[in-house]
Order: structure tokens, then sequence, then C-alpha cells
């Protein structure tokens, strides 16, 4: 699992698009990697560190765009391709994956902060069709952001099954369920796609607003970043009943890739089991992403709340028996430094979100391919950063 090639090892990978766009795009990479450095002054190696690690997950065809907070400032590093022709840049959008779990919980914190609800809720109290369940009405808004509800259904871990949902089978579903010793309500950590598809529908219900809104209104708008996006509802919803992508943003997403290199779907796809409006994913550019990080880190003087919700969405909740910790979708490392991160993973898209608060650090990784070990190289950049 762990690598360590050298940071241009790629360039010695058989190209799939013309030379000259990848030679374009490896200067480009570099020239902004070498401004960077140049303004940072004090911090002149934040450069040379993102340059040292991160080849560790390049390959081809795809690439990665990275953003550093460190010291009060923001740096974007570009690298590989976005597709067959354009190379990457720091306004292109990426499947987020599970990175988006953290917008989740941002407003989910919020929301507590507020009064509009208590963590501490069952499900039941917003999803009024899980009143009629069994063990579904003991499950908390809490123990479904932290992985501790016991709700795993098997389209959460491969082998990956074939079965798919519309919102009226999965609430009879929910209502079937039944915990055992392993599967018990705030007792273990189990990682749950399907937990995080009720949070988001008890969210809906309870300010009768769609996700995409919702969190629209609550995050994006106040931190201005105008080029994140949830699926919005589809002129065809039969054909799209997730939503899509709006085009103006869609035409600016990369492509995905398989892990092997193997085109993924069409830039600006959703995948999943779940198949109604508020279950897609999250497509977000790195410039975005360094705001959101630097909200994590408490960096915003003018939302004062919003930082609050999200140092509280940090914080441990459920301890592991091993060094990596739950917080409300998050994880906590403590490894030298105490790292708050969060990895998201498609079959054709890899992205990373990490912080050392204390330090004020912090590094977001998006790429075009699944499999990418970005968790691994994040983690190891914001310990050279900090040394």
């Amino acid at each position: 699992m762990d690598r360590n090639p050298t940071a241009l090892a790629f360039l010695h990978c058989r190209l799939p698009f013309p030379p000259r766009l990848f030679a374009a795009a490896l200067t480009g990479s570099l020239a902004m990697v070498m401004a960077a450095t140049s303004r940072a002054g004090s911090d002149g190696e934040v450069g040379p560190i993102v340059a040292q690690h991160i080849g560790a997950v390049l390959g081809k065809p795809g690439g990665v765009a990275v953003a550093v907070r460190a010291n009060g400032r923001s740096w974007f590093f570009n690298y590989g391709m976005a597709d067959r022709s354009r190379p990457i840049t720091s306004d292109m959008l990426f499947n987020l994956g599970s990175v988006g779990k953290v917008f989740d919980t941002s407003l989910l914190a919020l929301a507590d902060q507020q009064g509009e609800l208590s963590l501490d809720d069952p499900v039941a109290m917003h999803v009024a069709e899980l009143q009629q369940g069994g063990d579904i009405r003991r499950i908390t808004l809490r123990q479904l952001a932290t992985y501790t509800s016991g709700l795993v259904l098997p389209q959460d871990h491969p082998p990956w099954p074939k079965e798919t949902f519309t919102l009226p089978k999965f609430i009879a579903k929910l209502n079937n369920w039944a915990s055992d010793r392993d599967h018990e309500p705030g007792k273990q950590v189990i990682y749950s796609h399907a937990g995080f598809v009720l949070l988001h529908l008890a969210l809906e219900r309870r300010f009768g607003v769609p996700l995409d809104q919702l969190i629209a209104q609550r995050l994006l708008k106040p931190l201005d970043l105008r080029s994140t996006t949830l699926p919005v509802a589809s002129a065809n919803a039969k054909r799209n009943p997730r939503g899509e992508i709006p085009e103006t943003l869609r035409r600016r997403a990369v492509q995905g890739y398989s892990e092997h290199g193997t085109l993924i779907g069409a830039p600006g796809d959703l995948q999943g089991y779940y198949h109604w409006l508020g279950t897609g994913q999250m497509y977000a550019p790195a410039r975005d992403m360094a705001v959101f990080l630097e909200a994590n880190l408490g960096e915003l003087p003018d939302q004062a709340a919003l930082q609050q919700a999200m140092r509280q969405a940090q914080q441990v909740v459920f301890a592991d028996a091993d060094d990596v910790d739950q917080a409300l979708a998050w994880e906590v490392h403590r490894d030298g430094a105490t790292i708050v991160d969060k990895y998201g993973g498609m079959n054709n898209a890899s992205a990373y979100i990490g912080l050392i608060a204390e330090r004020k650090v912090g590094i977001v990784i998006l790429g075009n391919r699944g499999g990418m070990e970005v968790g691994e190289v994040g983690r190891r950049i914001l310990l050279a950063l900090t040394r």
C-alpha cells in the first residue's frame, strides 16, 4: 500500500494522449509549483514537499488537483490530464465521493448548535415512515453520522450486489432491519453509505427542503463556493432519478478512469444504488475546496457560527481501539500529530481532505482515477509540512 516512487515517476508512463499535450500540462504544472514556491517566502518548501510525494498517486491516464493551506495562505498544484485534451486546472470539477459527507455533517452540526434538531434525535422522529419499524427506531442522527448505528446493507461493502433502491423500497428495507450483537446502535464503527442516505432524508424532512438546496443555502452560499454542487432535479426525472450536475458545471468536470486507466462514465456522471434526488455525489473544484478547508481551520473571520459547527464535527465521538477515532464523518488519526481527515473513493475518482487544526495546515487532493492512495499521500504531506 505504501509506495515511494520519485515525484516525477509518471513521466516514464506510456501516454494515452499526444506528447505535446502532456508536455504542455507538465510545463503548466511545474510552472505553477515554481510560482507558488517563489511567492511563498518562508513557506518556500510547500511546492517541493507536494511534488516529492504526489508522484506516488499519479498514473496513466488522469491526474490530480491539489490545494494546500498553510500559514494563512493557499497554494494550488495541478498534475496530468482531465481527459485526452485538457490539462487539469484548479477550476475543474471532481467527484468528491464520500468527502461530500463532511459537508453533510457540517450542516448537521450547525443545525444542532442552532437548536433546530439534536444529534441524539432518533431518526424516526424526522422520517415518519420509520415510526412503524423495529430496531431502526433506536438509531440516532449522531450514530448515522459516526457510522455507529449498526445499519449496514450489502450495498455498503464488496462484493457489490446488483440490487438497487427506490425510496419506497429503501424505507421498507429499513423497517425490516434488525440489529444483532455485531450491529448494535452505538456500540461499533462500521462504514455505511446507507446510513448517510438515511441522514440526507432526515435532514430534508426536518427542513422541508431538498438536500441540494439545503446545502447551497447553509454552506455553499455563505462560503461563496460557486462551483460546488450536488445533483439538481433533471428535466427527465424518469431517466435521471438521482438528478444531474448542472450543465454549466458539468462542462468543467474531469473524465473519470478506473485504477487501471479504463474510461468509466462521462464527465459529471452519478453512480449509486439509490435512485432518487438527494442521493448523488457532490462535485467541486480544488479552488472551492481550499475555501472549505480554510473554514474548517477556522480562518474565515465572518463565519463564526459555521466554523464553530465545523469544529464540533471534527471532535471525537467514538474512540476506536486503534489509533483512528471517529468524529462526525471525519476520522481522527493520532500519529505524532492529530490529523482530522476524510477519504472518498469511487471506481473512477479519488478524493481526500485532511487538516492539522492546531498548526492551521490542511490539504485537499482530487483525482480522476479510482484506487488512488490519496489518503496515505495526503497524511505524509501534512506531516512533512509541519516538521
